[in-house]
């Protein structure tokens, strides 16, 4: 994997808040595994919030409101999820031990997850890290049609509306993609954070 850094000593929840600072990331070879490892991509995944795309179908749908969307509700149940396999996703990088630092950084105010809601069944969510004027996503899952992205099209409209500069999506996908996200490399990515975290922490 491009970037990767090595096993990682013991990672405290401040030392991953200074990692995300300086363009650093933890993965896990699978969710047995103990151990971590930071990552620094070479060519990094953005989505420009100005240029954020929603397809015509998406769009409707949104307006339609099949889901009651929450925010901060169930963040362990999200990330749990996440961590779950998938038809579509056989193995997962999320850990115990990525579990457990992410939990205490919800907690400490920087990680937040954006749910949706069926009734009290928890159908689909993202969770990410915030920091400055910076949001890092992390991972999402959907157990509906759309309904990770119609988190994500929540999670757009709120950095938006609370003034975020940085929305870090780690690495791009065909599915990222048709949102709008780029590579950047990683000159240019590090010029992007420096500017978002010029910034006082934003309110999530």
């Amino acid at each position: 994997m491009a970037g990767r850094r090595g096993r990682s000593p013991e990672v405290t929840p401040d030392l991953l808040l200074r990692a995300y600072s300086i363009g650093l990331f933890p993965m896990a070879d699978s969710a047995d595994d103990p151990e971590l490892f930071w990552v620094e991509p070479d060519m990094r995944g953005v989505i420009p919030l100005d240029r954020f795309h929603v397809s015509r179908s998406l769009a409707k749908k949104v307006r339609q409101k099949p889901f009651d969307i929450r925010v901060d509700t169930a963040f362990e149940a999200v990330i749990e999820a996440c961590a779950q396999a998938a038809p579509d996703r056989p193995s997962t990088w999320i850990n115990a031990k990525i579990r457990g630092l992410y939990a205490t950084l919800h907690h400490m105010g920087h990680a937040h997850s954006v749910e949706a809601w069926e009734g009290n069944e928890l159908v689909g969510g993202l969770y990410g890290v915030s920091l400055g004027a910076a949001f890092f996503g992390e991972s999402m899952f959907s157990r509906r049609t759309d309904a990770s992205k119609i988190c994500l099209v929540h999670l757009v409209e709120r950095l938006r509306e609370r003034g975020f500069r940085l929305l870090d999506t780690q690495f791009t996908t065909e599915h990222l993609k048709t949102f709008g996200a780029i590579d950047v490399p990683k000159v240019d990515y590090e010029c992007m954070l420096s500017k978002a975290l010029a910034s006082p922490n934003l309110a999530f």
